[in-house]
């Protein structure tokens, strides 16, 4: 949960004005963590987004390598791409490609 930034503006100003410690303030605040507050403290604006690596593989060259191999396994992706198996299954399911499903036995 995000706290809004009026919230914490008041806990860091009562921290201050009482000369509390980080954990008696986050007891009084009802928040989680000390360590909550000793964020705060350091940066008060709340994070807007991830700071999330680029994926190990483009997308648009997997989507090619599912139309020209169809019936690959994954793991043969995983080589032909030069990821792990996972990487591969993660980023089909991004792409909504589901694997062949055949209603007739063997």
């Amino acid at each position: 949960m995000t706290y809004s930034l009026d919230f914490r503006k008041k806990v860091l100003a009562v921290k201050e004005r009482e000369n509390l410690s980080f954990e008696d303030v986050a007891l009084r605040f009802d928040i989680g963590s000390k360590n909550t507050v000793f964020r705060w403290s350091k940066k008060l604006e709340p994070c807007e987004t991830r700071n999330k690596p680029a994926t190990k593989i483009d997308m648009d060259t997997l989507a090619r390598d599912a139309e020209l191999y169809p019936d690959a396994y994954q793991y043969e992706r995983a080589q032909r791409l030069g990821v792990s198996e996972s990487c591969v299954q993660a980023a089909l399911k991004r792409l909504n490609i589901t694997h062949k499903k055949n209603a007739k036995a063997s």
